[in-house]
């Protein structure tokens, strides 16, 4: 199998973590015995201060013909903030209509939780984002801007079409042999009454047609973010719109152990994913060999699983397992060895099997 993938580096501390993900990327393939190509792009906020381009639409139509892409990190601190992430983030999920955002939240060994007396086995869910509607949609606007009378709207838009196949993806996904079968909608139907029920209706309808094998939960936003943090092992697959999915995917990154250890996909089922860490840039950090790159090799563990790489993408696991074994800590600079250096570790353990 030889698998087309576009890499964008992206700003700050990006290319290094970017750089070690490939070098994983590369033991993994070795192993398992696929093959791929490369597409390097520079979009970002340095060819945007250079030439005010942040997405171009040809540069769209390239995208889609690869199989995935993995970025590094967007934002750049002589951009002004909004400029990269809806002309470069926002506009590859609504362009390439990546209508899935993938964020599976696991505790792994060695890693510290913030939560107390929780464990690994009781922190292993996935939540399954609607991503390219709701409140992103940027539908609303502006009466008497700049007046005492002004009136700004921004409307939260849910399509049968766009929930469904949102609603689709969960279900299945909670059928995967590594989860439990249940799935959990989030929403707050008994106040956002028109949009959730919406959801509401379409979870129902779709999972007494097609998932009676899948058990069935509710609960509203606020309350999910209670339990997230005192029992995390309620949840096994939950789906959940645009805004709401922004929110709690942040929350679960924090019960995971952080950004350092954070991946998250935006994905069109059978046409192409995204994968990208969670963390920001870190401009601060760039050129010093001291960030975490294991989201980003994490990243790329949730690529080769989109691929159907799946036992490649376990052994990616296990390799990053075994670099927490070894490092002192996740944090930026005191992790004991280089950026490198970890990524080195992991490379090592995948080749060597």
């Amino acid at each position: 199998m030889d698998y087309r993938i576009a890499v964008i580096p992206g700003d700050g501390t990006g290319p290094e973590v970017v750089a070690e993900g490939l070098k994983v990327l590369a033991a993994a393939a070795a192993r398992a015995g696929f093959t791929y190509q490369l597409t390097h792009y520079d979009f970002g906020g340095a060819r945007y201060l250079r030439t005010g381009e942040t997405l171009p639409d040809s540069a769209v139509a390239e995208l889609a013909d690869h199989d995935a892409i993995f970025l590094g990190a967007i934002g750049h601190p002589e951009v002004k903030p909004g400029i990269l992430e809806q002309g470069i983030l926002l506009k590859a999920r609504f362009a390439l209509d990546l209508y899935v955002n993938l964020r599976p939240v696991k505790l792994l060994p060695g890693v510290e939780t913030p939560i107390k007396d929780k464990e690994p086995e009781d922190i292993d869910f996935v939540v399954v984002r609607e991503n390219t509607e709701g409140l992103y949609a940027n539908t609303g606007g502006f009466l008497k801007k700049g007046t005492p009378d002004e009136i700004s709207t921004q409307v939260s838009v849910n399509t049968r079409l766009g929930v469904e196949r949102c609603l689709r993806y969960a279900f299945e996904y909670a059928r995967r042999p590594d989860r439990r079968r249940q799935l959990t909608l989030v929403g707050k139907t008994n106040v956002l009454t028109y949009a959730w029920d919406l959801w509401w209706r379409a979870f129902n309808e779709v999972g007494d047609a097609d998932y009676p094998d899948i058990k069935r939960e509710y609960a509203h936003v606020d309350a999910t973010c209670m339990w997230f943090v005192k029992n995390p092992e309620w949840f096994d697959v939950i789906v959940t719109d645009n805004m709401f999915g922004d929110i709690i995917t942040d929350l679960g990154a924090m019960i995971q152990g952080g950004m350092g250890v954070a991946a998250g996909g935006n994905i069109h089922p059978g046409k192409i994913g995204m994968f990208e860490p969670i963390g920001g840039s870190a401009p601060k950090y760039t050129g010093k060999n001291v960030i975490n790159p294991l989201a980003a090799i994490g990243a790329v563990q949730m690529m080769l699983d989109f691929l159907g790489q799946s036992e490649a993408a376990g052994w990616v696991e296990q390799g990053i397992i075994h670099a927490i074994s070894k490092m002192k800590s996740l944090n930026a600079g005191r992790m004991g060895m280089g950026t490198t250096d970890v990524g080195d570790l992991v490379a090592r353990f995948v080749a060597a099997g």
